[in-house]
């Protein structure tokens, strides 16, 4: 591509914020925080939209033209990075701006480019702020082998989650960390222990490639950006069972469903066996989801949270994954063997305690009538 784009050229006019360059747009995260500014779309033909405490709120200015959009969006992205869009539609990668990282998607549809922006804050959240309904986050910073899997839909704070851990661990301990992400997020500082981060593209063809030769590096605590495929999901399995502590996400909803989703990329003559290798190799899955705060500033995580216990362990092996759910019901005390808690329970919380609205909660919850019931107990 022969023009060259400058992320500082105001180009896009607006009609009380003057003319505003994609650096301008970007600053706009820092100024509001990154926790309630999390996300800014650029696309043709509409004007471009932050994702503010969840909603899309658009600015007052003229629609994105092909031209503006690529004025806007190209200076994020390196030579490389804009081949790779050009060849396969869309591209994954992060940008640095102020004391921001921002991870960035960017696309090709009917109407021209398109991106998506994500904002991640350059200092990583102490574990004890992300919002555990439980302390069982202190069990799992002490775990030295098993899978620890984080789901939930895009922009839940998955990967705020697990950075928030990881960085726990550096701090705790003299051990080797090695991640591969598409793209980095979060930037990890060197403490106690020794940290490598690779980037899919750029360190390293894909996540398969990364895990094949991340067994030959010496890792302790290994993070893999997303489980997309069956041969990701089998080395992630086989890592977790080889005595190291990984740490992965998945897109779904709830726990019983995210064990669901894993055997169902599998054809029916492999399932007895992943479901026996999940059953060893399983320690943990949060799911999560972000709730709008009552007073409507910013959101905050609320969990559900399962322990693959000898009796979670039990029902995976034997294909009875429905059953789970009674496991997070029932085994809810500070036990090493439970910690356990539903999503329900947990809304049920957050709204008994004053911080989210109970309109809002019953939108959120998975099982309305179990966070119906939820609220009928003392929970808080």
């Amino acid at each position: 591509m022969s023009q060259i784009y400058d992320a500082h050229e105001k180009v896009y006019p607006t009609e009380n914020l003057g003319n505003l360059s994609i650096i301008d747009m970007l600053r706009y995260f820092e100024e509001k925080g990154a926790m309630r500014v999390s996300d800014l779309h650029i696309k043709v033909g509409t004007a471009p939209a932050y994702r503010i405490d969840g909603e899309l709120v658009k600015l007052k200015g003229l629609m994105v033209t092909t031209e503006t959009a690529k004025q806007l969006i190209y200076p994020l992205l390196s030579k490389a990075n804009l081949e790779r869009l050009n060849k396969n539609y869309s591209v994954d990668c992060s940008y640095r701006s102020g004391n921001l990282q921002f991870r960035i998607n960017v696309f090709k549809e009917n109407d021209g480019i398109c991106a998506a922006i994500r904002a991640l804050s350059m200092e990583i959240p102490l574990l004890e702020t992300i919002g555990f309904p439980n302390n069982v986050w202190e069990t799992i910073i002490e775990l030295k082998q098993g899978l620890v899997l984080l789901t939930g839909i895009t922009g839940a704070g998955k990967s705020t989650t697990i950075s928030s851990m990881v960085s726990a661990i550096s701090k705790k301990r003299a051990c080797r960390i090695i991640t591969i992400e598409d793209p980095v997020e979060y930037l990890f500082p060197q403490r106690n222990a020794m940290i490598s981060q690779r980037e899919v593209g750029k360190d390293v063809h894909s996540f398969v490639d990364g895990l094949r030769a991340l067994l030959r590096e010496d890792p302790d605590v290994i993070f893999v950006g997303e489980m997309r495929d069956p041969e990701t999901i089998s080395m992630t399995l086989m890592a977790a069972e080889t005595g190291h502590l990984v740490f992965s996400t998945l897109h779904t909803r709830d726990t019983v469903g995210s064990i669901s989703r894993i055997l169902d990329y599998y054809p029916s003559q492999r399932q007895a066996e992943v479901r026996n290798q999940l059953s060893l190799g399983l320690a943990y899955v949060i799911s999560q989801k972000l709730i709008p705060k009552k007073d409507h500033q910013g959101r905050l995580v609320a969990m559900e949270i399962l322990n693959n216990n000898y009796a979670c362990a039990n029902l995976i092996r034997t294909g009875k994954i429905e059953q789970i759910y009674s496991q997070l019901q029932t085994k809810t005390k500070d036990k090493p063997d439970e910690n356990m808690i539903t999503f329900e329970n947990h809304l049920a919380r957050l709204v008994q305690s004053g911080q989210v609205e109970l309109l809002e909660a019953q939108k959120w919850a998975n099982k309305i009538m179990v966070f119906q019931d939820a609220m009928k107990s003392k929970l808080y």
